[in-house]
């Protein structure tokens, strides 16, 4: 599918319970369409709605109305209104997400944090074992921490990862939430040609990048979370 990605006329607003029931408009009209072998970047300032939206996509959040197009399977699926139970077969086999921080079950070995979502689309486990040391390798993660729980480590060796873990499987839709966020500037890079190669796969990326080298070096286009900004009413 060329499109693999089509959001029209999404929004989203919180309400607060603990607050009198206050309503809090985040974004509306959120319309794009994303190609595949593309990285589209949500840019605008911090509070504009930009993680919202990405977790929208992802089912994370509810959206207040709108659509989100998928083609999972073989048939158009709106994420918007699609059961549970088909959302979290839309996360194992079509939209792929890396958030800022790992989360995971306390005491399981870094190398099988990152094997186990090709185990869950039946992968052996040999062979998710090896592709799990290959990304862990290049992402300049030492050996010794392998077969540690990646609860113990710093915040850059988490992100780490929690990046190879992102990045294993084939999703044909990939969401990145600050991926490079706590990484020191050799391991950008490598994020960097990991997302290239993504693109030449026919992967189709949309993600928030703060880090402005990292951003145009991966962006072709940016999306303007601004004008998705909520009218105030007259």
């Amino acid at each position: 599918m060329p499109t693999p990605l089509v959001v029209s006329e999404l929004a989203k607003t919180f309400t607060m319970h603990l607050q009198g029931g206050i309503r809090l408009p985040v974004v509306e009209n959120v319309s794009f369409a994303l190609k595949a072998g593309q990285c589209a970047v949500l840019g605008g300032p911090s509070g504009a709605g930009k993680s919202s939206i990405l977790k929208m996509l992802y089912g994370n959040y509810a959206a207040e109305t709108g659509q989100i197009i998928v083609q999972h399977r073989d048939t158009l699926v709106d994420v918007a209104t699609a059961s549970p139970r088909t959302v979290l077969g839309i996360r194992r086999e079509t939209i792929g997400y890396v958030s800022q921080f790992l989360r995971v079950v306390p005491r399981v070995r870094a190398i099988d944090v990152v094997a186990e979502p090709l185990l869950a689309r039946g992968e052996t486990p040999e062979a998710a074992g090896a592709q799990a040391a290959a990304l862990l390798a290049r992402l300049n993660l030492p050996e010794r921490l392998w077969s540690l729980p990646p609860a113990t480590f710093s915040g850059g060796e988490q992100q780490r990862v929690n990046i190879a873990r992102g990045f294993i499987t084939n999703h044909p839709i990939l969401l990145l939430d600050e991926p490079t966020a706590s990484l020191d500037a050799r391991n950008r890079e490598v994020v960097i040609g990991m997302i290239a190669e993504k693109k030449q796969a026919g992967v189709a990326l949309l993600g928030i990048f703060h880090d402005a080298d990292v951003r145009e070096a991966v962006a072709d286009v940016v999306i303007d979370v601004t004008a998705f900004a909520p009218r105030k009413a007259a």
